[in-house]
């Protein structure tokens, strides 16, 4: 579903390419948006695709990347492949991000930055599990 979902957008997406290119442009998109910028520990990105007027972006790196968030004590494993709707302090529809919870990976389907003075970022999965945890342990 994910490839008829980019194939349909990607006729109206700007798309950058190259790894220097997309770091930045990964980077400026966060800010943009006003997400932490370490809420994507994502290496070698090849491709960043984002159509604005849906808010629809994609980010392609070389490989899976699993990464370990020490102050949450959570790994999370990003596919090749990361797609979501982003608009600000919110990304939903998201695809190709797994927490480890117990023993289980289970599908990140929506991050929420909170707008009060908590300073915690609400994760939510297609299964019904929510979990906050502080900006900080986010935070580049």
């Amino acid at each position: 579903m994910v490839s008829q979902v980019m194939d349909s957008m990607r006729e109206k997406a700007e798309i950058f390419v190259g790894e220097t290119e997309c770091q930045k442009k990964a980077i400026q998109l966060l800010d943009e948006f006003n997400i932490p910028r370490g809420l994507l520990p994502l290496d070698n990105i090849v491709e960043i695709g984002l159509v604005p007027s849906e808010g629809f972006i994609w980010l392609r790196q070389k490989k899976n990347k699993d990464h370990y968030f020490e102050q949450i004590g959570r790994s999370v494993s990003f596919a090749a492949e990361v797609t979501a709707f982003i608009e600000p302090r919110r990304m939903k529809k998201v695809t190709g991000v797994k927490a480890k919870e117990l023993l289980l990976w289970i599908g990140v389907s929506e991050m929420l930055v909170d707008n009060s003075n908590s300073g915690n970022i609400q994760f939510k999965t297609h299964t019904g599990i929510s979990r906050s945890f502080p900006v900080s342990a986010f935070v580049i």
